[in-house]
């Protein structure tokens, strides 16, 4: 027995002796954080289009401002000093101001079209070196807002325009007080709120591939609503307001198809794969 655990042991002091060697021959990353901002004037009925990062969050705020206030938190990480100097000088966002549009698309080593004109000699090793961007935005309360993502959290509040939407893994909350919504998202955490019944909304047509959606829906909500799951998972209604628009036609936890109030607005949510909870405010 005291053979036995004498090779328990060594065993474990070989394994810990092991993983030192390993952790000691992993470079260890550094990181730099530079935080970039901008203020420009902008009228109302606009359209802001913003280009997220591969990894990062979009945070946007309508206000009673003509002005776009933007601010970027930037991040990138290297083994060294001169290979975060390098990286920083090509990550970050660049601007296309026009009439009535105003484009914010970031940039780094996932731009291969980017890199062969800002720097032609970039070594191939950095180009897996991690980087993200945080956008922080207030823009006028009436745009419309245009927005493509990697990975990140997504926060939209305030704005009453038309506002489209493509992520590809989110975790989104959207509160809306008009205008309309048009939203695509593949992986991740989608919650949408109504406040009011009194929004001034037109349509909301919202697709999630995989995860969760949560609707926050106001007691007395006038809509045509449209819920549905494709494959697997289910719907979990609260909201009591329902009515089937054909008349004996039954809810089930895949398919919802209903009238609250006296109709009107049409608002469909799908979820391909997950779960999809229906609340009442």
């Amino acid at each position: 027995m005291k053979i036995q655990k004498l090779r328990v042991i060594l065993f474990a002091i070989t394994l810990i002796i092991a993983a030192s060697a390993v952790y000691a021959q992993t470079p260890q990353m550094l990181k730099r954080t530079t935080t970039k901002s901008d203020k420009l004037d902008f009228g109302s009925g606009g359209t802001v289009v913003v280009t997220g990062a591969p990894n990062g969050s979009v945070t946007i705020e309508g206000w009673s401002k003509n002005e776009v206030e933007l601010t970027a938190e930037i991040t990138v990480e290297a083994a060294n000093d001169a290979d975060l100097e390098r990286l920083a000088k090509l990550t970050g966002f660049v601007l296309d101001e026009s009439t009535g549009r105003l484009g914010i698309t970031s940039v780094g080593t996932h731009d291969k079209k980017y890199l062969k004109t800002a720097d032609k000699k970039f070594p191939k090793a950095l180009l897996a070196n991690p980087f993200r961007i945080d956008y922080v935005l207030k823009v006028p309360r009436y745009c419309d807002l245009q927005i493509d993502g990697g990975k990140g959290d997504l926060n939209i509040s305030g704005v009453e325009g038309l506002i489209k939407i493509n992520y590809l893994d989110a975790n989104a909350k959207l509160s809306l007080v008009g205008g309309g919504l048009q939203a695509v998202f593949g992986n991740g955490q989608v919650e949408i709120s109504i406040p009011t019944r009194s929004w001034r909304g037109r349509f909301a047509d919202v697709a999630l591939a995989i995860g969760t959606m949560s609707l926050n829906l106001p007691s007395g909500l006038n809509s045509d609503f449209d819920a549905s799951i494709l494959r697997t998972g289910k719907i979990e209604n609260a909201f009591t307001e329902f009515k089937p628009r054909v008349r004996k036609a039954e809810f089930t936890d895949k398919s919802i198809v209903a009238k609250s109030g006296t109709g009107g607005v049409s608002l469909k949510f799908t979820v391909g794969d997950g779960t999809m909870k229906i609340l009442q405010n």
